[in-house]
């Protein structure tokens, strides 16, 4: 097997991942596979001296990570110009979305180096452009001037608790546009909550919506608009969100 060859997702995954974008109304060309096919390889092997993700298989990454993040475009409304992901980790859904909508300048904050220092060596790898990969806090993001309220969209997969998502995310967010936050099907009693939170930080719930993948159990997608200014009193200092939720 030829190097190109070992970078490229085995044929039926491939079929997987381009035919059900296709049935969401998502076009994937043959140079977004082949990205999807080197992101998955490079994953894999940087997963053997660093922890990035408990899913190391092929099938695991195209359904759990691939198709999981790519369905954040189907709950966007329109196509964002910015959008920011907090705590990334391996870029999901951040950088996936990136290879879906290349024009998009992205965002993607991860707390840990090493999982920064793997989004460096893709984003060099897979040659995007527009792409700002910061080893940051989203509490330090939210009251910097080049960051809060400037983006169309925030993302934040498998991060935090609602209530200390929101209040992550929300000061990011214009008015006007969203929060996704991709969640299992338990999610009422965390939903309800938030409730309070998500209004004080200038929220208003949207939708949740039902996220069907191949072969896994239905999950959530907890929709977000932000309707008004933050205040400016938050995001609080980093580690008091998590340590006491709105």
């Amino acid at each position: 097997m030829s190097n190109r060859e070992s970078q490229q997702l085995e044929p039926g995954l491939r079929a997987l991942l381009a035919d059900t974008a296709a049935a969401w109304g998502l076009t994937l060309n043959d140079h977004q596979l082949d990205q999807f096919g080197l992101y998955a390889h490079e994953l894999r092997r940087w997963n053997e001296q660093v922890n990035l993700t408990a899913i190391t298989d092929e099938a695991g990454i195209v359904v759990r990570h691939f198709l999981d993040s790519l369905w954040c475009a189907r709950a966007w409304g329109e196509p964002p110009a910015r959008l920011v992901d907090i705590g990334t980790g391996a870029g999901f859904p951040g950088l996936v979305l990136k290879l879906l909508r290349p024009t998009m300048q992205l965002t993607l904050a991860e707390s840990v180096g090493k999982k920064t220092a793997f989004l460096q060596h893709m984003v060099g790898l897979l040659e995007l452009t527009d792409v700002a990969v910061l080893t940051a806090r989203a509490e330090e993001l939210g009251r910097d001037p080049q960051h809060r309220e400037q983006y169309d969209v925030a993302t934040a997969r498998a991060v935090a608790d609602l209530r200390v998502l929101t209040e992550y995310c929300l000061p990011l967010v214009r008015v006007g546009g969203r929060l996704l936050a991709p969640k299992s099907a338990a999610v009422d009693e965390e939903l309800a909550a938030a409730q309070a939170a998500i209004k004080q930080l200038g929220g208003q719930l949207l939708a949740v919506e039902t996220v069907t993948l191949p072969g896994l159990e239905p999950r959530r997608m907890v929709i977000i608009e932000k309707v008004a200014p933050t205040p400016a009193s938050y995001p609080r200092a980093v580690g008091v969100p998590g340590r006491r939720p709105l």
